[in-house]
């Protein structure tokens, strides 16, 4: 059972789950309203939203690699405010300068795992300097927590499970399908969750 008291410690959080307990817990999908960008006024809505947005949970996904050495760029990034998902197809490059501004805006907190990676990769397609960047992976690690990938930390903080399924679908395709707009909608939406779970414990204050 993770957790349920709010006020616990760092020292109180259960530090890892097995697979046996995540195999237990009930599976959680986005279930709110996600705007797919195709056209600029799509652009425009998702720009005036995600840049009034305090926390913005954030995640890319990348067409898979199967053959050694073979790595490719992001295809897809997902923005999750507190009203919807904005999932930006990166075949053209309409919707860069919305995301270089909510990059490198200071107002609003981007929080996902291993963001790091992510950046390193969508500053070969376009160029921006990141602010206000939190990972959620150190935000767990500074916590003592053993795990720290998302569907494990959304197993020990919120009790559910995440799945898998599209996870190495064709991100490249021009017309995503269903199931791998509600997995790219989830995994940004699960980010913002978990920093708001780790605020209200009290575990997401940063080192300076």
């Amino acid at each position: 059972m993770h957790p349920s008291n709010n006020t616990m410690s760092a020292m109180e959080i259960v530090r890892a789950i097995s697979r046996e307990e995540m195999a237990a817990l009930p599976i959680r999908r986005y279930e709110g309203e996600v705007s797919l960008i195709r056209t600029p006024s799509d652009l425009e809505r998702a720009r005036t939203d995600l840049l009034q947005e305090p926390v913005v949970g954030f995640d890319t996904e990348t067409r898979p690699a199967f053959r050694k050495g073979e790595t490719h760029l992001p295809c897809l990034v997902q923005a999750a405010s507190a009203r919807r998902v904005y999932l930006f197809q990166l075949r053209e490059p309409l919707a860069f300068p919305v995301l270089a501004a909510l990059l490198t805006q200071a107002e609003v907190m981007k929080v996902g795992v291993a963001l790091a990676n992510d950046l390193r990769a969508l500053n070969q397609l376009f160029p921006f300097e990141e602010r206000n960047i939190v990972d959620l992976g150190s935000l767990a690690r500074r916590s003592r927590m053993e795990q720290t990938g998302v569907r494990n930390l959304a197993g020990i903080l919120l009790g559910v499970r995440i799945p898998k399924g599209a996870r190495t679908s064709n991100w490249a395709s021009p017309q995503l399908s269903a199931a791998q707009i509600t997995y790219a909608a989830t995994d940004a939406w699960i980010c913002r969750e978990l920093f708001l779970e780790f605020q209200r414990r009290g575990l997401a204050q940063r080192s300076a």
